[in-house]
């Protein structure tokens, strides 16, 4: 059985696409922290991040800052945050989170729901920024 990721990346379920390589995936999070929030996976599925080969990890951090830079020009923010947690899907992931202050990144605060006219507009600002 496929991870709901992996069914993002075949195109199963709809995302909101940030940018994407021959191995890896960017997305928004539909329940964002904070706008911009952004996912960043590998499309191979793996559970655990640090399962990866060593030269994948890399590759998939070199990936992420390329997205990060992009977010960080669309959204306005002090910094990027980066954070592997790993336990509400099966199938290795980074969160990038604009944050303007430190408890931007609190997991337990209530997610935004951004709509989707929105959420593409940031898709896209994103999108734009990644060189």
């Amino acid at each position: 059985m496929s991870t709901i990721f992996t069914r993002i990346v075949e195109g199963e379920i709809p995302s909101y696409k940030v940018a994407e390589s021959e191995r890896f995936y960017a997305f928004l999070d539909i329940r964002p922290l904070t706008e911009g929030h952004t996912l960043v996976i590998p499309k191979r599925e793996v559970d655990y991040i640090f399962d990866l080969d060593p030269e994948e990890l890399s590759a998939l951090f070199l990936f992420a800052q390329k997205v990060a830079k992009g977010i960080k020009k669309a959204i306005p923010c002090k910094r990027v945050a980066v954070a592997v947690l790993g336990m509400e899907v099966p199938h290795a992931h980074i969160h990038l989170v604009p944050l303007n202050k430190e408890t931007d990144l609190d997991f337990r605060k209530p997610k935004l729901s951004p709509d989707e006219s929105r959420m593409k507009e940031i898709a896209s600002g994103i999108a734009e920024g990644i060189e």
